[in-house]
């Protein structure tokens, strides 16, 4: 702020201002124009000494010490001690019907058990729970602008870290906040209800840094709700994917940042292109920006967000089991300790199971009890081994949950997942993929694998639905719509946002195609686990890793494409080059290219196949019609087949332009009609604004799908 006074200071003196006239108060920068809400009390001296401190640093630099006006230091009063969420006239001790305090374990402290030595949670270890007495919003003071940088906490973890009650009287105070959207989305919420306030409003705009999952479901549609007002407001800068400059032994977060302003505008959106040096004095980032429509998942481009889901996937889909009680799952020796293989009916209880980081890396070969629907007393007559398992290794985690349907249910997984069931009954085998993952592919498990919460599964036992899902268009819509998490950055893959509004292409008529893609699926699948049936070293995110090594060398360096990058691209090193020979992936890139081919093909972009991944479409084939729009109608994963997921003349996504400041001018100027696809030869995002027949681009119709 200062700098930019100096700014303007020097252009009025080029117009025979004095800057000395212009040093009386209220003409100036200063402390008193800077107001701050701080929940620690120590810190509000030391906020308002550091603003003192600048402000006078700057002066000395700029003006010297004799224009600085007496008293030097002032009162202002500007930093207050306050809470800048939840106001209220008393925080009161909850006590029991005897009166006796009530407390909650602190989420933390974990003792050995003294039977099972397992760890578990110390009772010992109890916070007081408060309730607060009329709770409303905090009062924020009238200002131009508004920036913060709110505590990082999730929306699972508001309970836990803030309190019981507090995060209640939170959550009671802004109804259209989910309960499960980052805590810093209730300070989003009160900047734009501010911003959008009608009459006299001072507020021009205000900024927060966030982590990175504010593109989330949950706290996306904190943004959704006021960029869809009838008076609205807009993103006029954002940076979806940033680090966060850390320490040497602070842990890695990314980050967020959004600046928003009342009405409806178009924007910068900055993506980061190179980071190094993170943990030094010298970080550097580099950052590409963009302009046009910045939508609420930090994206410019079509509005994929608004895609809505599709009956028939909606029904097939869903996350695996959430445990809540680490004493479920088990090793093979403790199954057969509690009676596998010679208990009857405990075989269709104690499961093979499978997480994130089993897919992604190899499997623990461990087992999980999975005992719903059992009633208490039935688990206690026929499986009495079990029951005292669980007693002792569980029960004591469940005793301190917060939600009462977990104490009480305590033998029974927190969220047992009765919406899965029915979908995997009957078949002998779903597809699955990882929620949150570097690399997105999809694999079959096995029907009698009980798969974990982070995993995405899916009803479907055909391998044509697989070959889709593991296409490119799949891949980069997955990337477009369910956005990224956590320390690595990795793609997130949402049952609602991803996969029930993904169309899959109609091959009702394209029997060629759809047989083609049966069997790419079927190849993909056993090629790679077989391949790491071989060989103890490889895991499907090693095949993955090396298999990008691959295209990004050929893509960037072989003939015709973009020599001139050579000598940025590393070779392959030694342990790449062992996986690529024990790996097969020149056979695994070849798989997953024709998987493209065929499925461009079905969407009825056979000219795109070409230019994006360097190879001709398939072979001649029977006349392709453009994609059929089939009426929606209420099916179960039996029934099953590609025309039932054909898109909806609803679900249409809105598109906006952008232009790259600093990509050069787009190759391929091609657009189409379903989700965005790299291009091999541009950066330049492919809208959704014009349809196609016969795999060729026309003008747009009233009448697409998009």
């Amino acid at each position: 702020m200062k700098r930019l006074e100096g700014e303007v200071l020097a252009a009025l003196e080029e117009l025979g201002e004095t800057q000395h006239a212009l040093l009386m108060e209220g003409h100036t920068v200063s402390p008193r124009q800077f107001y701050g809400l701080e929940l620690n009390p120590r810190a509000v001296p030391i906020a308002d000494l550091v603003l003192w401190i600048g402000y006078l640093k700057w002066q000395l630099k700029t003006v010297g010490i004799t224009a600085i006006p007496e008293p030097i230091l002032h009162r202002y009063g500007t930093i207050k001690h306050q809470d800048a969420i939840l106001a209220y006239d008393e925080k009161i001790l909850v006590r029991d019907e005897r009166g006796a305090p009530v407390s909650r374990w602190d989420g933390v402290t974990k003792i050995d058990h003294p039977i099972t030595g397992e760890r578990v949670p110390d009772p010992d270890a109890r916070l007081e729970v408060y309730s607060y007495k009329n709770p409303r919003p905090a009062e924020w003071p009238e200002v131009e602008f508004i920036v913060g940088n709110p505590p990082f906490i999730g929306g699972k973890d508001m309970r836990a870290q803030l309190g019981d009650g507090y995060a209640e009287a939170a959550w009671k105070l802004r109804p259209h906040v989910p309960g499960s959207a980052d805590f810093v989305m209730h300070f989003w919420d009160e900047a734009a209800k501010r911003l959008t306030k009608k009459g006299k409003n001072p507020l021009q705009s205000f900024g927060f840094i966030t982590t990175n999952s504010i593109t989330q479901t949950f706290s996306r549609r904190v943004i959704e709700h006021y960029m869809a007002a009838k008076s609205p407001l807009s993103l006029v800068f954002a940076i979806p994917d940033h680090p966060w400059l850390k320490a040497s032994d602070k842990a890695a977060v990314r980050i967020a940042m959004t600046v928003a302003a009342r009405g409806d505008f178009e924007g910068k959106l900055a993506k980061v292109v190179s980071e190094a040096g993170l943990d030094t004095d010298t970080p550097t980032v580099a950052l590409e920006t963009m302009g046009g429509k910045v939508l609420p998942n930090l994206y410019i481009g079509a509005n994929v967000s608004s895609c809505r889901a599709l009956t028939g996937n909606s029904l097939i889909s869903s996350p695996g089991v959430k445990l809540h009680g680490a004493g479920f799952i088990v090793t093979e020796g403790e199954a057969r300790r509690l009676g596998l293989g010679t208990v009857e009916g405990l075989a269709q209880h104690i499961l093979h199971y499978r997480n994130g980081r089993d897919i992604a890396d190899r499997p623990r070969g461990v087992r999980v009890i999975d005992l719903f629907p059992l009633t208490l007393d039935d688990l206690r007559d026929r499986f009495p081994a079990v029951y005292q398992h669980v007693l002792q290794t569980v029960k004591p985690e469940r005793d301190t949950n917060n939600r009462a349907s977990y104490r009480e249910n305590w033998w029974i997984f927190g969220e047992p997942r009765k919406d899965l069931r029915p979908a995997l009954e009957g078949l002998p085998r779903y597809i699955t993929t990882i929620e949150t993952a570097k690399h997105r592919f999809f694999q079959f498990l096995d029907a009698s694998i009980r798969p974990d919460n982070m995993l995405v599964n899916i009803g479907i036992s055909s391998a044509h639905p697989l070959a889709v899902l593991s296409s490119r268009i799949h891949t980069r819509w997955a990337i477009a719509t369910g956005g990224w998490l956590g320390v690595g950055n990795d793609a997130r893959y949402s049952k609602s946002r991803v996969f029930d509004p993904f169309a899959f292409p109609d091959l009702g008529a394209q029997s060629y195609l759809a047989s083609q893609l049966e069997s790419l699926g079927e190849r993909l699948d056993a090629f790679r686990k077989e391949r790491l049936a071989a060989h103890y070293f490889l895991t499907m995110t090693g095949l993955y890793n090396v298999l990008e090594r691959v295209r990004e060398l050929d893509w960037q360096i072989g003939a015709g494409r973009h020599s001139d990058l050579a000598a940025e691209i590393a070779p392959l090193t030694q342990k790449e080059r062992d996986i690529y020979e024990a790996g097969h992936i020149a056979i695994l890139k070849d798989i997953h290219d024709e998987i493209d081919q065929f499925v461009f093909a079905a969407y009825g972009y056979n000219d795109l196949a070409e230019r994006l991944i360097g190879m001709p479409a398939p072979p001649p084939l029977p006349p392709i019609k453009p994609p059929i729009i089939s009426p929606l109608k209420k099916i179960s994963s039996r029934d099953w087949s590609p025309s039932t997921k054909s898109v909806p003349p609803k679900n249409r996504a809105a598109s906006s332009s952008g232009s790259a400041q600093t990509t050069k001018s787009p190759a391929l100027a091609t657009k189409w009609c379903g989700p965005k696809v790299p291009s091999r030869k541009s950066t330049s995002t492919l809208c959704p604004s014009s349809t196609r027949q016969n795999g060729r681009a026309t003008e747009p119709d009233n009448s697409s799908p998009c």
